[in-house]
């Protein structure tokens, strides 16, 4: 059974007692665990569909369901919200539980009487977009999209980063020197004029994305791996680890990687905010994921070319102070807790 040191005991103690990071930190993974079953929630695919004996699952399965599947005249995809009303698919024995929010962030809604963007209102408790769909199901599964890529970009660059840093670090040498200096000549690159490029030249979708700031986000992590490793690899412990026999590599990926830990931990919480930040701004500048993907940064867009339509700005807004707010008190609780100066 995997159990931690006592120094790492302590940090982890240490942590949950700072209760603004502690609780923010659950607060984001189960907003984010719900958002992995976002269609349970939110979408016009119903849960559950009953009809003439056989059960139907649509918004799990993502099959096509015709309307003659359901005693409807033609073989056109079914409105399982028209459905749901429908008195002779209730009469024939049909019975239907949709989700909540019963709108997929995709569809366009057209309410009569009120051109889109649409002011909130019981059915769109956020309102609209300027395409009609509907503002909440965007924010949940824009969610979704963005925590998704920032996570999936936090650990490659932290990975990436603590090999590089690692090997400078430990090696010493023309190894350290090239490495440094290829270091300062990649991060010299303008970043934004590198997606610019590439956006013009390929389409964006989101292992491209995650690529491109791969290129960049590595570097920050290496910079302090580096450091910590140059510190500790003339420790005791190396030391007796090199003359018992163990080679450089096992000694470096075993032991010295093992005790460089705290940078890694301390700047991951920080990574993730920078890369949910950098895909919400490359959406807004309109070099991010493409349409009709659902996304913050494009209700931004939208929300500068409507400035009189307010839901297009206090609720995209809203979400993203509030989920960088609590990413950024589980980064400052982190770094508290593991502060090295503290041997307490």
């Amino acid at each position: 059974m995997f159990k931690l040191n006592p120094i790492n005991q302590r940090r982890l103690a240490k942590f949950r007692r700072i209760k603004r990071g502690w609780w923010s930190l659950w607060v984001l993974v189960f907003a984010y665990l719900a958002s992995l079953g976002s269609e349970l929630f939110v979408g016009n695919r119903p849960l559950f569909v009953s009809y003439e004996g056989s059960s139907y699952f649509p918004a799990i399965t993502n099959r096509y369901y015709p309307e003659t599947l359901f005693g409807g005249s033609f073989d056109l995809e079914t409105d399982f919200r028209a459905l749901a009303e429908d008195e002779e698919f209730a009469a024939n024995g049909g019975s239907i539980i949709m989700p909540l929010h019963p709108y997929s962030p995709l569809e366009s809604v057209r309410i009569k009487g009120d051109r889109p963007p649409a002011a909130p209102r019981k059915a769109h408790p956020m309102g609209t977009d300027d395409r009609g769909r509907d503002i909440l199901a965007r924010l949940l599964y824009g969610f979704r999209i963005s925590m998704s890529f920032a996570l999936t970009l936090a650990i490659l660059a932290t990975a990436l980063g603590m090999v590089v840093g690692a090997i400078q670090g430990f090696f010493g040498g023309w190894t350290d020197l090239l490495g440094q200096r290829t270091t300062e000549i990649w991060s010299a690159l303008p970043f934004l004029h590198v997606v610019v490029l590439i956006s013009s030249i390929i389409d964006p979708n989101f292992m491209l994305l995650i690529f491109v700031l791969l290129m960049f986000y590595w570097i920050g992590m290496s910079r302090y791996v580096r450091g910590e490793v140059l510190r500790e690899r003339n420790r005791d412990y190396a030391t007796a680890a090199t003359a018992l026999g163990a080679s450089r590599w096992k000694v470096l990926f075993r032991h010295v990687v093992g005790n460089s830990m705290t940078p890694v931990i301390t700047l991951f919480p920080f990574t993730l905010v920078n890369g949910f930040f950098s895909l919400t701004s490359l959406d807004f500048l309109g070099f991010g994921l493409p349409a009709p993907t659902p996304s913050w940064g494009e209700l931004f867009k939208q929300g500068q070319g409507n400035l009189d339509d307010w839901w297009l700005i206090v609720f995209p807004f809203g979400a993203l102070f509030t989920t960088l707010l609590l990413a950024t008190f589980i980064g400052e609780a982190v770094r508290e807790a593991w502060d090295p100066r503290d041997h307490h």
